[in-house]
């Protein structure tokens, strides 16, 4: 047998598409950190930088080991001791033509920016060591066994019907996971201390327009890499999360026109997001049109869940379930029935016989459905017994002061206690 060769042009969008997708981690920061009080700014990015430490580490660690090492225990987990410290690895060229070192690091940037995310439901109100145990234990039992399940070949959704579950780059791994999670979270932990009497508005949009620019490109990495080539597949892909971003941006800006008169600045960072995460899971599977569908669509979507949750009185502190929870769930389901008709034909092919639409939103149904179910449950029992036993919450005086002061001793503009 012919030993595989190193692709040097698809290994060097893979290395592009790795540092693209870190981008986005303290693009998070900037879009998080700037929609938080003054006194929170410095304590809500360093949610995001914390993770980039935690999960850089666990992931080379253990995590890559977990997610993508041979199947145990019925393709629930993954497990390879050699791929501890990433040691079984130092030679290895993929079939892809990229030494496997950079398809971990690619997927760990994945890993890193998914609690991250969950971060912005409970901001302004946590403890800094209590956050960071639970990022560790939730990347080792809620993302790890799902990565495996969707993304390992020998993953058990994978594997169901034809194709198994689509989530081409992470509506289900990345998205409902963190959006159901931080529902979860917000609920558990309470709202922020006077709310919702109390008026909270951002401290910096600029900042949160940065970083809502770095996530639109750092996307391009996210969905584009997860083509592990460099071809007219991931051309596919680049174009419909641009034409989605877009889609999104527009619908939210229309959306605001008609119930308030304006557009504003929020709306379109808001819109960009809720259309980027719709295409996520479809990014390999969509035409155009598909795309500027999904986008419009999970606009509408997440539009009305924000809505929904004044309604509910829950305090989801940056709208983590109703963007990317909603529009995770609203892309997930309904790329169903934007898939392009090669895909269906490749479908059938494989299953000897007719492959329908209804059967594919099935499987995309139950992978929603088992990922909300799972997520939900062990972020549940992880905010529990890091409660009783840490303590999650900051107490009444610290919170007042801020995250920043009281947590860090910092300050993010050099000014205290400005609310």
């Amino acid at each position: 047998m012919n030993p595989i060769l190193n692709d040097s042009g698809t290994t060097a969008w893979m290395l592009t598409s790795t540092a693209l997708v870190l981008l986005m981690v303290p693009g998070l920061a900037l879009f998080y950190g700037g929609l938080v009080r003054t006194k929170n700014v410095l304590g809500t990015m360093m949610h995001s930088f914390a993770a980039m430490a935690i999960i850089g580490v666990l992931w080379a660690v253990c995590g890559y080991a977990l997610s993508f090492g041979k199947s145990a225990l019925g393709g629930w987990i993954g497990w390879d001791p050699s791929l501890l410290f990433l040691k079984g690895i130092d030679e290895t060229i993929m079939p892809a033509g990229i030494p496997e070192y950079v398809f971990a690091m690619f997927q760990g940037k994945f890993a890193i920016i998914t609690p991250a995310l969950i971060a912005g439901a409970f901001a302004e109100r946590v403890r800094f060591r209590s956050y960071c145990v639970f990022i560790t234990l939730w990347c080792l039992l809620v993302y790890c066994p799902l990565c495996h399940w969707v993304w390992a070949s020998d993953g058990f959704l994978f594997n169901a019907g034809a194709k198994g579950a689509i989530d081409y780059a992470g509506g289900t791994v990345v998205h409902i996971s963190s959006g159901i999670s931080a529902l979860v979270a917000a609920i558990y932990l309470g709202s922020r201390r006077g709310y919702p009497a109390l008026s909270v508005h951002p401290n910096n949009l600029v900042l949160t327009l940065l970083g809502a620019g770095l996530l639109w490109v750092g996307w391009f990495g996210f969905n584009a890499g997860s083509s592990i080539q460099s071809g007219l597949e991931t051309a596919r892909a680049l174009t419909v999360t641009q034409v989605a971003a877009a889609s999104g941006a527009l619908m939210w800006m229309l959306l605001e026109a008609v119930h308030h008169r304006k557009a504003t600045s929020l709306g379109v960072a808001s819109g960009i997001l809720a259309g980027l995460v719709a295409i996520t899971p479809a990014a390999g599977v969509v035409r155009v049109d598909g795309a500027m569908a999904l986008g419009f669509l999970a606009s509408i979507a997440s539009y009305n869940a924000i809505l929904l949750k004044s309604r509910l009185g829950y305090d989801d502190t940056l709208d983590v379930f109703g963007i990317h929870g909603v529009s995770g769930i609203t892309g997930a389901l309904l790329l169903t029935f934007f898939i392009r008709q090669s895909w269906m034909v490749d479908a059938a092919q494989k299953t000897g016989g007719p492959w329908t639409l209804w059967q594919q939103f099935g499987i995309q149904a139950a992978a929603v459905g088992i990922t909300v179910a799972y997520a939900a449950l062990v972020t549940l029992a992880l905010v529990f017994l890091i409660d009783k036993t840490l303590g999650f919450r900051m107490n009444e005086k610290d919170e007042r002061v801020g995250m920043d002061h009281s947590l860090h001793r910092e300050d993010g503009y050099g000014l205290l206690n400005l609310q």
